[in-house]
């Protein structure tokens, strides 16, 4: 098992010392009042397959990249927005174009493993460990109804498992170890913030550029 600290969901980046563009910071607390919060019953929710590749998909797929993108995120799940049919957006890098993905399915993970740090745009100012397979693919179809295969690894892979999750009403406090959950609970309830105890040498694990990466999903 190797261990990350990519973090899959935003930071809190409005340090001193790189203090966010009060626009960027008004878009973005724009774009996460439209994200449903920790409570809300439709985030336990199994989404429904799409089967009508018309209408407002296109619509539903547009506005999530924009507010992914608008709220510092890496991944957006459509049930985050009250939408519960099985449509998701990921974005893992900086430099790489959004992409779509409807009706995702786990074809296959890899028994390595890796334990990295993630939030969650629903749960505001919290991240907790949670363990997932290094490697997966996942196929799917675009907007179009076309078939679309994903070999993913890293970042990628996680925030696609993430976003998938969600997609069967499954949370990150679900997947991570008991004292976590309580501790990220009680956080949630008090209107704090959570994130896990730093371990001695989690600094020089040597996970790689990747585990350095901090970013933002859903």
């Amino acid at each position: 098992m190797s261990e990350q600290h990519a973090d899959t969901e935003v930071v809190e980046q409005e340090t001193s010392e790189h203090p966010l563009d009060p626009e960027l910071l008004a878009r973005r607390e724009a774009a996460l009042a439209q994200v449903l919060k920790f409570g809300d019953p439709v985030l336990k929710s199994r989404a429904s397959e799409v089967t009508e590749f018309a209408g407002h998909l296109g619509d539903d797929v547009a506005r999530m990249v924009a507010i992914m993108r608008d709220g510092m995120g890496i991944g957006l799940a459509a049930t985050q927005l009250g939408i519960l049919r099985r449509i998701l957006v990921f974005q893992a890098g900086a430099d790489a174009e959004p992409t779509a993905l409807v009706n995702p399915r786990l074809e296959w993970l890899s028994e390595e493993l890796a334990l990295a740090e993630e939030g969650c745009l629903s749960l505001p100012r919290v991240s907790v460990d949670v363990e997932r397979p290094l490697f997966a693919r996942i196929s799917g179809v675009d907007t179009s109804g076309e078939p679309l295969t994903i070999e993913a690894s890293g970042l990628e892979a996680r925030v696609l498992q993430h976003e998938i999750d969600h997609l069967d009403g499954v949370l990150i406090l679900d997947r991570t170890t008991r004292d976590q959950r309580r501790g990220a609970l009680r956080a949630l309830r008090e209107g704090g913030t959570y994130s896990p105890p730093v371990e001695p040498d989690s600094a020089d694990n040597g996970a790689g550029e990747e585990a350095q990466a901090a970013a933002a999903e859903a």
